[in-house]
């Protein structure tokens, strides 16, 4: 089928947007592309268009857990068949999930980075119909890049289990160095690269300097109306602005990686239904998230690169309506933004000493460790050793950069339960209600081998069947808990450290060049060019972030405030009437005597108007000159 009819048959559209048919196009013949679209650009048309006319299945890899679920939601509701591997999910479901690929004529799976390199996936994906495989994100797979995920580069060992595949690398920012570094990565047969303009003719971009940036941030919110979203540093500053902003009768929620996916889910609706009208959080939010009217982005802090606030600030207007993107800057963010040099990269011998004492940490023996799995608790591990975590966790991904180590972010960890009695024994218990007897009955029917291993459960299915609210559930089966007649083991989000080799001496570990001094001087040059844009307001803001990008722009956006400010100084020069340098003027003197020259340098007129200006009202005697200088005349 042509891709215009899968177009208007799947999406209801009649024509394609900018770029998005070149790299249909491109792609559809089996070459390697790259496709570089703001966000807000239709990047998932590239691919979803092209991978509904081919056979097969379209292998998504991206490690964003929040567009999988929203792309694959919005494919279903299309009647379009797409699945999606991500943390939380049990063996069980995911041996389930790749099968349907294999058997299920399934049209897309999404599946993250880290997955790749799994066991179960590369046996299964050897007898999957791969049709093309896209790379979102792909700035990813960059050392240049600001967000270079190692597992990133096991990309390149799917395509070699692949041959002739051909791959769609996407992304939003990348600067030429990296753009280059990405079809190298990725093994591209040759240079094959789509632009789209990095511009957003619709987005003003300002710089608020301020050293209250609270009041500033109120008094934006009731000036410029509609959906927001506020960018702050860290977990505690998203608690503490939303309760500022809902004291204030402004709805706000806040959001950051901590919460649970339900608390998560519910607070995504509300914003996206305008029920809360400002979502507050940390970079954790955004990624893969589809709302068109948002008017404002505000940053309170400010991000460590332009790529990503770039990214960040591209969520205000994707609707193509006027919006902003904002920050407030305080003098001492200069220093706090370069703090977080030495946070980001601390000194190689803490990093030893980290690595040392993750050794003790869980008593790992010299030589051991290849492949161990490991839950990593980093306030436990800071409170027994006296670190602060923002190093520790930065010394652990150099580590992992390294080699030595994979360290994971926080994984969901389904809930799992294992009956301690046997099952004789179970219709034999006396005492237990009614409510608590049927709920176990619903588990045995639900869940098998229960009584030999941990099986992972589901609450809230469990909740839907019994018809008990999952908080019901939960202090049901910690009281079984208790009475010891089973074992449950909560849902929770842990880190894992995985050791890629085995335990060296401290003294014995090769931090690299590239590692560490290359990416710590990319860091700094990155954090530097974050500077110059909130400290320069005489060049066009949207001009300074495309040149970063490699665009190269010979117009003014018009809209950013460094453009208004210049415009404002313009207009006051050519455009004051000579009524108004008239009422100036005797404002002036008639506070004190100035000489013509005090006069013109205070009024940011055509000095030929001021001279006019000052010629009419002499002679109209409402000032006078005396000994070069000019006084008010009052007529006596």
């Amino acid at each position: 089928m042509p891709y215009r009819d899968i177009l208007k048959q799947y999406w209801g559209y009649d024509n394609f947007r900018g770029i998005q048919e070149d790299i249909i196009t491109s792609i559809g013949k089996d070459k390697d592309t790259l496709g570089l679209m703001p966000t807000g650009g239709g990047k998932s048309i590239t691919f979803q268009v092209p991978a509904l006319a081919k056979e097969g299945l379209c292998l998504v890899i991206t490690p964003l857990i929040a567009l999988m679920k929203d792309q694959v939601q919005n494919l279903k509701k299309r009647g379009i068949k797409a699945l999606a591997v991500y943390s939380g999910m049990t063996r069980d479901e995911i041996v389930v999930t790749l099968e349907n690929c294999i058997f299920g004529n399934y049209k897309f799976l999404y599946i993250s980075p880290e997955r790749l390199a799994t066991e179960i996936f590369r046996v299964k994906l050897a007898k999957m119909k791969i049709s093309m495989i896209t790379v979102d994100e792909s700035h990813c797979i960059s050392q240049w890049g600001y967000d270079f995920r190692p597992a990133y580069l096991k990309i390149a060992e799917i395509r070699d289990l692949l041959p002739g595949v051909p791959v769609l690398a996407l992304t939003a920012t990348a600067t030429p160095q990296v753009i280059k570094d990405i079809q190298i990565r990725l093994h591209f047969k040759e240079d094959n690269v789509f632009r789209m303009s990095f511009e957003r003719k619709n987005l003003a971009y300002v710089v608020r300097n301020t050293e209250n940036k609270t009041g500033e941030l109120l008094h934006i919110l009731r000036s410029v109306p509609g959906s927001t979203i506020i960018y702050v540093r860290n977990r505690r500053r998203t608690k503490e602005i939303t309760e500022l902003l809902n004291n204030e009768d402004i709805t706000a929620d806040f959001y950051h990686a901590g919460l649970d996916d339900a608390t998560k889910d519910i607070r995504q609706q509300r914003w996206q239904t305008g029920e809360s009208r400002v979502m507050v959080a940390t970079n954790a939010f955004g990624m893969g998230i589809d709302k068109p009217d948002v008017r404002l982005v505000i940053h309170l802090d400010l991000p460590d690169s332009p790529e990503a606030y770039f990214q960040e600030a591209g969520r205000a207007g994707r609707d193509g309506e006027k919006a902003y993107a904002i920050i407030l800057y305080a003098k001492s963010d200069k220093t706090t933004l370069n703090k977080r040099i030495p946070d980001t990269f601390p000194e190689k011998e803490y990093i030893k000493q980290v690595y040392e004492h993750l050794q003790y940490y869980y008593q790992m023996a010299m030589g051991d460790g290849l492949e161990c799995v490991r839950e990593f608790s980093i306030e436990d591990f800071c409170r027994k050793f006296k670190y602060f975590p923002v190093q520790v966790d930065s010394a652990l991904k150099i580590l992992a950069q390294a080699g030595y180590i994979e360290y994971t972010g926080e994984q969901d960890n389904a809930s799992r339960l294992l009956f301690t009695i046997r099952r004789d024994e179970l219709y034999k218990l006396h005492g237990i209600n009614e409510v608590t007897d049927k709920l176990i009955q619903i588990i045995l029917r639900s869940y098998t081998g229960l009584f030999t291993d941990y099986t992972y459960i589901n609450e809230a299915s469990i909740a839907v069947r019994s018809g008990l609210t999952q908080r019901q559930v939960y202090e049901i089966l910690i009281q079984l808990s208790k009475l010891r007649i089973l074992s449950y083991i909560p849902h929770k989000k842990t880190p894992y450290i995985i050791y890629t080799r085995e335990r060296v001496d401290s003294n014995q570990l090769v931090i690299s060049k590239s590692v560490y001094e290359e990416r710590k001087e990319r860091y700094e040059s990155r954090i530097q060019a974050m500077i110059d844009y909130v400290t320069t307001n005489t060049i066009c803001r949207s001009r300074m972030l495309l040149r970063y990008f490699g665009e190269r722009n010979e117009h003014n956006c018009g809209l950013c405030d460094a453009c208004i400010g210049q415009q404002k100084a313009i207009g006051n020069e050519k455009e004051m009437s000579i009524e108004e340098v008239i009422e100036e003027i005797l404002a002036l003197v008639s506070a004190k005597p100035l000489t013509p020259a005090d006069i013109a340098g205070q009024i940011n007129a055509d000095k030929d108007i001021i001279s006019k200006a000052i010629r009419l009202l002499l002679e109209e005697k409402k000032i006078i000159a005396n000994n070069g200088i000019i006084h008010y005349f009052c007529g006596n």
